[in-house]
């Protein structure tokens, strides 16, 4: 039976369910009754009794529901206002929970966006009291994007809904609700894709050697991103197959490897030459130890996470070689656009990438795909054009 908002619905066939606060905690109670329509009314009457009492403060939950499993708890539990928690003290609650849940590196993002945007503008502010107005002002007077006031509201939101189902608020007050500012066009000179060129990737592999060449090599032709190449162990490669296993990811975040956050994530990738022969290569440092594939050469430990390789390996190569610096992540972006303009199949690519779909390649990559193939459209003028049609040459 669908929630009409009255707190009292059918469960089953033999029961009624209703919800009512006390004590500041959201508790849902059964009652054996066939779900009748009179029996709904009957519960909703109850409902309404139980609040009455609770309001002039002569509920007995233990009266009420003596085999309630909430009995104990209220029995020993000292009377608190419902809105007393503020919102520091609920989220830091909510990010110990959420850190079972989540991989480390969401947890990071939001702990990050928790510590250093949410607390210090409603930490103070008791939960029952921040409403839409009041989040509204605060991002009205906000100097950010809309894309970082969406990431901003977004564990907000998450942790605004869990509160309502802790009993702490009624209801979530940013629930369906997004805001968006006016913003002027964005510039295509900040775009974030720019891969490196055939002589510019010569470049970089020439001015390292020995393992640090080995896993630029393989990042270049690959494709994966560089928690995935962090994370990838000998066990993962099929040789006879040419592939690769690809199920886990690293990051600065994790102490371990964590597996991929989604499901296209977890893919069998296809190893070209360039990536095998870099995978050969790299055999002579770590194929015995049988474990991670790639090692700092600094250290002959496994890298911990992206930021090592962008420190001591990634922006050293670059300045030695002189190439004008651009992230790691850009070895991706340059593995795509070299498929993209080979002509190679958009759906074999998408899943190369790990993407959960074609869609996302293409909105990915769109401004590359026009580029793909210069001679694109000449054959259907070969086997359309009027001068085909009408037998002249």
């Amino acid at each position: 039976m669908p929630r009409d908002g009255s707190g009292v619905r059918a469960t089953a066939s033999n029961t009624i369910s209703i919800t009512f606060m006390f004590r500041g905690v959201r508790c849902r109670e059964t009652i054996k009754l066939p779900p009748t329509k009179e029996n709904l009314r009957r519960a909703k009457l109850h409902k309404s009794a139980i609040e009455d009492a609770i309001i002039k403060g002569t509920f007995d939950y233990s009266a009420t529901f003596p085999k309630s499993k909430r009995v104990n708890l209220f029995a020993e539990t000292p009377v608190q206002e419902p809105c007393a928690i503020t919102v520091a003290e609920y989220l830091h609650q909510w990010m110990e929970r959420k850190a079972k849940e989540l991989h480390a590196s969401s947890i990071n993002g939001y702990r990050k966006i928790i510590d250093n945007q949410i607390i210090p503008a409603f930490g103070s502010t008791p939960i029952g009291e921040l409403t839409r107005p009041v989040v509204r002002q605060w991002i009205e007077a906000h100097p950010a994007t809309n894309k970082t006031i969406s990431n901003v509201l977004s564990p907000l939101r998450a942790a605004l809904t869990d509160a309502v189902d802790d009993g702490f608020i009624e209801n979530n007050p940013l629930a369906g609700w997004k805001y968006r500012k006016r913003q002027p066009p964005k510039s295509k000179r900040g775009k974030k894709k720019d891969p490196f060129s055939t002589a510019e990737q010569s470049a970089i592999l020439g001015a390292t050697t020995g393992q640090g060449r080995n896993l630029l090599q393989f990042l270049f032709w690959s494709g994966l991103r560089t928690s995935e190449v962090v994370a990838l162990e000998w066990g993962d490669i099929d040789w006879i197959g040419r592939t690769a296993h690809i199920s886990r990811a690293e990051t600065q975040a994790a102490d371990e490897p964590e597996d991929t956050k989604t499901n296209a994530g977890t893919r069998r990738l296809k190893l070209l030459n360039p990536a095998l022969e870099a995978l050969a290569n790299q055999k002579e440092f770590t194929f015995l130890e049988g474990k991670r594939v790639f090692h700092n050469p600094r250290t002959n430990e496994p890298w911990a996470g992206d930021q090592p390789i962008r420190r001591t390996l990634w922006t050293p190569v670059l300045k030695k070689a002189g190439v004008r610096y651009r992230n790691p992540y850009q070895t991706r972006h340059t593995y795509a656009s070299m498929m993209i303009s080979s002509g190679e199949p958009i759906k074999w690519l998408s899943k190369q990438l790990g993407h959960s779909d074609m869609v996302t390649t293409l909105r990915t990559y769109v401004e590359w795909l026009d580029d793909a193939d210069p001679t694109a459209g000449e054959k259907a003028v070969d086997l359309f054009s009027y001068g085909k049609i009408n037998g002249k040459n």
